[in-house]
């Protein structure tokens, strides 16, 4: 069970994944989560690195859904201004979402990523659904009430992996 928590893939950051190596892969599509991912849990806005990268996808042809559990307020106003498509309460680690965001990609699974900082919700959901995962480091070394829960889960998921011998990275930036 523990193996749907390992990541396809681990980088410390989003800007650490290049359009060149997603089309070397293949990949059409990425579905990211938002916060902690592309940037931290309160930032009510893309930056200006962020807003390069994005860009540097679409310039690629690689398309971006933003696959997130917070609400609609809060996905839409970051969004909207950049013009990706989202879809909020997602309720990940749950498929349904996942499916959903495939369709908005119109791509294959096998031609698309998921990008997260969480085991729980991302990864979790990204494997289960037949994706390829990439975990990175949250932006934010503070988080919401639910996700500090998460967290000390994936310290727990964490420590055993490790003592597995299934993961070889650090958590530390």
């Amino acid at each position: 069970m523990y193996h749907k928590f390992v990541p396809s893939q681990y980088v410390k950051k989003v800007f650490d994944i290049t359009p060149e190596s997603l089309l070397e892969r293949g990949i059409q599509g990425i579905i990211t989560d938002l916060d902690n991912t592309l940037v931290e849990w309160d930032r009510p806005d893309a930056t200006p690195m962020l807003i390069d990268w994005l860009k540097s996808m679409k310039d690629a042809g690689i398309q971006v859904v933003i696959v997130s559990n917070n609400n609609e307020l809060r996905v839409k106003s970051f969004a909207d201004p950049l013009g990706i498509p989202f879809i909020y309460q997602a309720r990940k680690p749950m498929g349904r979402a996942f499916r959903k965001a495939l369709k908005l990609l119109n791509a294959p699974r096998e031609k698309v990523v998921v990008i997260g900082d969480q085991m729980l919700t991302d990864i979790f959901g990204g494997n289960l659904n037949k994706l390829h995962t990439i975990l990175v480091l949250p932006v934010a070394q503070s988080d919401g009430f639910f996700t500090r829960f998460n967290r000390l889960v994936e310290r727990r998921i964490m420590k055993r992996l490790k003592e597995k011998g299934q993961i070889m990275w650090e958590e530390e930036n």
